[in-house]
């Protein structure tokens, strides 16, 4: 990561994010991300992978009283997410810690938390060329740690009853179902539709630990107008702060 940051905002300028010029930069992705996490005052929530901090300072946002804890391999990002959360107000409900989803560290309890999302890398190693950025490739090329490694550090840390929340990419959605199976209950696939009648190219998923729910698929969220700029019902979410309801 590069030394030259910007200070962006997110949720109608309510979240200050201070992320690298180059590398690894949020888009709207972790505020979806952020938004479809059923956490209320009191819940505990882990960030795996939580970059700069935006899923997790999205979600403290929206949910006050909310705790959580952000986990990244980069310790660059660590610093600048901790960074972040004291810009925010946030030092005392947000801690980050330097980790690897496939090696989790000890000072994190596994089956402690209520809630564990996740922005996985998106893409397989195998079928795609990594970006030249380093800490770009770490974020969104998978490694040896794949899918299924990241789904398993996240159950791992969820009590049971509790909820994982992944956004991925539509065409890995056969994956994620696959390592999900026989493991969760109450999954909901919740797609994310750019509009104009395209097909999804992002999809949330959320499961259930311990539940024996059957799955279910939601007509999920229009992105854009035809006529350009956000639905209004992205807005909500994007701009105000609104929940999404899976």
């Amino acid at each position: 990561m590069g030394d030259a940051l910007t200070d962006d905002r997110l949720v109608g300028g309510r979240v200050l994010l201070r992320q690298p010029v180059d590398g690894l930069r949020a888009t709207i992705d972790p505020v979806l991300l952020a938004a479809a996490v059923p956490a209320a005052s009191g819940d505990r929530v882990l960030d795996m992978g939580c970059g700069s901090g935006a899923a997790a300072l999205c979600l403290a946002t929206r949910v006050d009283g909310a705790t959580g804890v952000g986990l990244d391999i980069d310790p660059a990002m660590v610093r600048l997410a901790g960074d972040n959360a004291r810009a925010n107000g946030f030092a005392d409900r947000l801690s980050f810690f330097v980790g690897d989803v496939a090696r989790l560290p000890m000072r994190i309890a596994p089956a402690t938390f209520d809630h564990v999302f996740a922005n996985p890398p998106y893409l397989r190693g195998d079928t795609h060329r990594p970006p030249p950025d380093p800490a770009r490739a770490r974020a969104t090329m998978e490694s040896d740690t794949g899918l299924g490694a990241w789904i398993d550090g996240c159950l791992a840390m969820i009590r049971r009853g509790g909820s994982m929340t992944l956004i991925h990419r539509a065409d890995r959605l056969g994956d994620v179902l696959s390592a999900l199976a026989d493991r969760t209950g109450g999954v909901v696939v919740f797609p994310l539709w750019p509009g104009g009648g395209k097909p999804a190219k992002r999809v949330i998923v959320t499961a259930r630990k311990g539940s024996a729910a059957p799955p279910t698929l939601l007509p999920g969220l229009v992105l854009h107008q035809s006529a350009g700029g956000y639905t209004e019902q992205a807005e909500a979410v994007l701009r105000h702060g609104a929940g999404l309801e899976l």
